[in-house]
């Protein structure tokens, strides 16, 4: 699908409405990509976390298709408040950016969702994602965020998908070590997997208040 801006299509006010609002100061895209909201000692942690629930509640699925025919901000957005409010009936859209890969950034926001979800056919799509990237070394894609979703559900389904990917010799060791990644704390699984934890758990506890 090419690329279409929302004014295009009669939504041009869902950029300012959704992915640039602010609760904190900052764009909210901005603060759903640093990841700042997970912190406890962040003062606008609860403001911020009000609002995003309550536009992943309210926000229709047209303006959504809008933010996730746009760039990054908004597909990342767009990810986040499908993620939250768990709609599923765009799994197969979200799969499908995912693995074209088109924009920087918006990635780790479908893992997020495919995590969220939780089913084994967002197991699949993780899995596919990862057959067609790691052997890409040279790309330094959303690998990492992948394999952290991936095992989070395999932890919650009981399955074992990730392992061929994690075995010694295996497709992770080969991706980490041909791109001079050993070492580094955010190409370890359990700490993708644990970072995964935290977007899920943060979803997961303000829902349910």
């Amino acid at each position: 699908m090419p690329f279409q801006h929302p004014e295009e299509i009669g939504y041009g006010y869902v950029i300012e409405r959704y992915a640039a609002r602010k609760d904190s100061g900052h764009a909210r895209y901005v603060v759903l990509k640093s990841g700042r909201f997970l912190r406890p000692e962040w003062p606008h942690g609860e403001r911020f976390a009000h609002h995003l629930i309550d536009d992943a509640a309210t926000i229709t699925d047209a303006e959504l298709e809008a933010l996730l025919g746009y760039e990054w901000r908004s597909r990342l957005t767009a990810a986040w408040l499908i993620g939250v409010d768990r709609r599923e009936r765009f799994r197969e859209r979200i799969g499908d950016l995912l693995l074209a890969s088109e924009v920087c950034f918006s990635g780790s926001a479908y893992c997020f969702v495919l995590a969220r979800f939780g089913t084994p056919a967002d197991a699949e799509i993780l899995t596919a994602y990862l057959d067609r990237y790691l052997p890409r070394t040279d790309l330094n894609y959303d690998q990492p965020a992948a394999l952290g979703a991936l095992l989070r559900l395999d932890a919650l389904l009981g399955t074992h998908h990730a392992d061929r990917f994690t075995e010694p010799g295996g497709l992770w060791e080969g991706w980490v070590k041909a791109g001079g990644r050993l070492g580094h704390p955010s190409h370890v699984p359990a700490e993708q997997r644990r970072w995964t934890d935290l977007h899920c758990d943060f979803a997961d506890g303000w829902t349910r208040r």
